[in-house]
């Protein structure tokens, strides 16, 4: 039984819950400081009302039903961020230029739903290719000039925002159409979600995204091409000697990475739900939110869904928090406090595996048991055994 314990003390599965449940707590309890320093007396009915969400506002099942259909709504594209993330940090990239790749598949799918009028699965097909094309900009300074691509992609976010600012300011210009208003064409189907959730803005992208996060999980765990991918993130010249194309490997994991974000873009802005405004000085926070809904969701495409939805729900409860008694700021913050402390989980993990090392280690040099197989204390000491044979 102890054995049993011990082992799922070690899985990765496990530990990524442990390390984002503790992310949160200490998240949680953090804000209820904050708002005991405020007022202490409203501390705790803040607290919950941050956590109860559409829950507390209504007990109309119906209206339950439509506030959940509203943040899954958002969740979608905050999925295809976060996977996004995951996909190139599983390959040893940090694709901080989601935002910007984010900003280009929103413009040119409401462009190409609007000026081209073309179907919905054209627009989104659109700012599939559009975010790719920006990764590949990255990938190919990484791969052939080695540029990092934390400085590349910044830059790009910014590049991206004022072009696509640029573009729709052209579309209104020329009357084509406001960039408020989808041409119904243009607009994901719904097929039968709307009525179901009671939200007309509901579509086919939550399914969508569930399903590409299915697909990401297969690809990087289950398939050769995954797995010469990550080999490429471990070791890119042990990659090259073992007859890999580094170069390749590298341009299509931030190509697949853009791809991901600009599709999750479109998944948002090609409903109605939301619009985009031109005057807009800021890059969109749904790239940057990605990164906290990966490392939050333990860098597995099934967590990413979790933690994106969770993300978005704790954003989503901040309109209900009191304002009378707390500013509206509030909520942001204890929802940034989560978000930041979501970067700890890997170091979270670091520290669980170095205890149960050292656990392991105590046990074996104490001749109660032998270590679990796979752990850093078994291999100690099988070699320490070695060395006294010797």
């Amino acid at each position: 039984m102890k054995n049993k314990l011990r082992s799922m003390a070690k899985s990765n599965a496990f530990q990524s819950i442990v390390a984002s449940l503790l992310c949160i707590i200490v998240g949680l309890v953090i804000g209820f400081i904050v708002l005991l320093i405020i007022k202490p007396d409203g501390a705790w009915k803040g607290i919950t009302d941050l956590l109860k969400g559409y829950f507390k506002y209504t007990s109309n099942p119906n209206k339950i039903l439509e506030y959940f259909s509203q943040t899954l709504i958002k969740a979608a594209p905050l999925i295809m961020c976060s996977l996004s993330i995951l996909f190139c940090y599983k390959v040893g990239l940090f694709n901080i230029g989601v935002a910007g790749q984010y900003c280009v598949g929103m413009g040119l799918s409401i462009y190409a739903a609007i000026a081209w009028k073309l179907p919905w699965w054209l627009c989104m097909l659109v700012a599939l290719i559009a975010g790719g094309v920006m990764g590949t900009i990255v990938g190919v300074l990484k791969a052939y000039r080695n540029v990092n691509e934390v400085i590349s992609g910044i830059m790009l976010n910014w590049i991206s925002l004022y072009l696509i600012n640029i573009l729709l300011k052209m579309v209104q210009k020329l009357n084509i159409s406001e960039t408020r208003d989808i041409p119904k064409a243009g607009r994901i189907p719904a097929l039968g979600l709307d009525k179901l959730m009671g939200n007309r803005y509901a579509s086919i992208a939550i399914p969508l995204a569930i399903i590409i996060a299915v697909a990401v999980y297969i690809i990087l765990d289950r398939t050769k091409f995954g797995y010469e991918l990550k080999a490429t993130g471990f070791n890119k010249n042990a990659a090259k000697y073992a007859g890999m194309a580094e170069k390749r490997n590298i341009i299509i994991t931030i190509a697949i990475g853009g791809a991901l974000a600009g599709l999750g873009a479109a998944m948002l802005y090609l409903t109605n739900f939301q619009h985009w405004e031109t005057d807009t000085s800021s890059v969109p926070s749904m790239g940057f939110n990605g990164i906290a809904a990966a490392f939050l969701g333990g860098l597995n495409p099934i967590g990413c869904l979790l933690s994106s939805f969770f993300i978005q729900h704790i954003t989503e409860g901040g309109a209900y928090v009191d304002k009378m008694t707390y500013s509206s700021e509030i909520s942001d913050l204890i929802s940034s406090i989560i978000i930041y402390l979501c970067g700890f989980v890997l170091f979270i993990k670091y520290m669980m595996n170095k205890k149960i090392a050292r656990s392991e280690e105590k046990r074996a040099a104490s001749g109660h048991e032998e270590p679990l197989p796979g752990t850093d204390a078994a291999v100690i000491v099988k070699e320490s055994a070695k060395g006294g044979d010797e």
